[in-house]
């Protein structure tokens, strides 16, 4: 039976862990040949390894990747039009938690850092995607990740939730030009997704607050994640561009509000950046009272 991939092409940052390695493999069991991009090289060979086993290594590539330098970007861009033969989709999704706690003690290099990977990442794979799929004539995908974070308040972080707004109208205003050469752009809002990079360590603690914020009987998985990027990867989502699907649970449709923004918020009793599953740690520090 055919894949709903077959014959195409992706390029999937964050690929190592995650929604990324959830929609990964998915795209391979599609049919897909799929270049990943993603900074922890561990994760990443874990990834590999794991494809490996399943027979698929021949339709798949690694490259450790900072999603924040356009050279990294490119070289992913080039990876697939260079070993596979063409470029079909790209998906955006590389991410950390980045800058917490209260506006009055962020640092200016934390902001920095956390746009930079949330943001300036998803212009750099938008940009470098765009121009491979013109070369090409026949269209294609782009897909990043946003986040019910950046429709409405009370989902995340202050600068995370900054940039996953820029996502979702970088998205909007880029599809209308894009689609006159049938290249569909659309994003993905997550919702509590339970992934290394929600749980920062402490899943306990976190499932039990997002659960009490989602209608749904069970969080999101990666997997959910994979299925709507399936979906807007292949050709039936043909007519659809510029749009922010959300898969949460209906945990927008009730009002998130997952972390709250008041002195008693776990976001407002500490202040520093976190750095997801990149491997390069956290750098956290208390807040006095």
């Amino acid at each position: 039976m055919a894949g709903r991939l077959d014959g195409k092409v992706a390029v999937i940052t964050g690929g190592a862990s995650g929604m990324g390695r959830a929609t990964v493999l998915r795209f391979l069991d599609e049919g897909a040949r799929v270049v990943i991009g993603d900074l922890n090289a561990e994760t990443g060979g874990e990834t590999m390894a794991a494809i490996a086993e399943k027979g698929q290594a021949e339709r798949a590539a690694f490259l450790v990747t900072d999603v924040a330098e356009e050279t990294d970007v490119a070289a992913l861009v080039d990876c697939a039009t260079d070993q596979f033969g063409r470029l079909d989709c790209i998906f955006n999704n590389a991410g950390v938690g980045g800058a917490i706690g209260p506006i009055t003690e962020i640092k200016a290099e934390e902001w920095d850092f956390t746009m930079a990977v949330l943001a300036r990442s998803v212009f750099l794979g938008i940009k470098h995607a765009a121009r491979a799929m013109q070369r090409q004539g026949d269209g294609g995908s782009i897909i990043s990740t946003s986040s019910i974070a950046g429709l409405g308040g009370g989902g995340g972080p202050h600068v995370y939730s900054a940039a996953k707004a820029a996502v979702a109208n970088l998205t909007r205003s880029v599809a209308g030009e894009l689609a006159h050469y049938a290249i569909r752009v659309n994003a993905i809002a997550p919702g509590t997704i339970t992934t290394p990079l929600f749980h920062a360590g402490s899943p306990d603690k976190a499932e039990a607050r997002a659960r009490a914020k989602t209608p749904w009987p069970r969080l999101g998985v990666g997997e959910d994640i994979a299925g709507m990027a399936l979906y807007l990867a292949s050709d039936e989502s043909e007519f659809v561009t510029g749009q922010i699907m959300v898969v949460d649970g209906g945990a927008l449709a009730l009002g998130p509000d997952i972390w709250g923004n008041g002195p008693g918020s776990p976001l407002m009793r500490k202040a520093g950046v976190t750095r997801g599953t990149t491997g390069l740690g956290n750098d956290i520090r208390e807040i006095e009272p």
